[in-house]
């Protein structure tokens, strides 16, 4: 079976997170490095898509806090027609306003040590699979509401 594999792209990280195969649990899976201005990190990000055995992928939006679009808003964009592109994937898009706070709850309420709590990739992938988890939530509300069977 296969997954929907999420990005949260950031200046300096892209967060990761994958689904279970039911697309049910929401996941982190790692986080990417990249230098501001630069290229994305394409091979790794089609390996992770080939090893998570995805054949979709959800992209945050990064809104701004009354809901409109900006000129990073256009470059995140961008980094989703270009994923789609490479992959083949179609691309879904979920607005990610606060998922960063509420990634940085629930990684503070893991119980570890400060130091691993503050590793900004940790937050990272955390808010990528807020990200993923909300968008298939309501994808699955979407789903019941049509009568949908899943």
């Amino acid at each position: 079976m296969s997954r929907t594999i999420a990005f949260d792209y950031g200046q300096r990280r892209i967060g990761v997170a994958v689904s279970d195969p039911t697309r049910t649990i929401a996941s982190p899976l790692t986080t990417l490095q990249r230098r501001a201005g630069k290229r994305p990190p394409w091979p790794e990000i089609a390996a992770l898509v080939a090893e998570s055995e995805a054949d979709e992928a959800v992209v945050g939006l990064p809104l701004n806090l009354a809901g409109e679009e900006n000129e990073w808003v256009a470059e995140v964009r961008r980094f989703g027609d270009d994923l789609a592109r490479r992959t083949g994937l179609p691309v879904h898009w979920m607005d990610e306003r606060m998922s960063s706070i509420s990634a940085e709850r629930a990684v503070r309420g893991m119980g570890l040590k400060k130091s691993d709590r503050e590793q900004k990739g940790r937050i990272d992938s955390a808010a990528a699979a807020v990200i993923l988890e909300t968008w298939l939530a309501l994808r699955r509300n979407q789903r019941r509401a049509s009568g949908e069977t899943e």
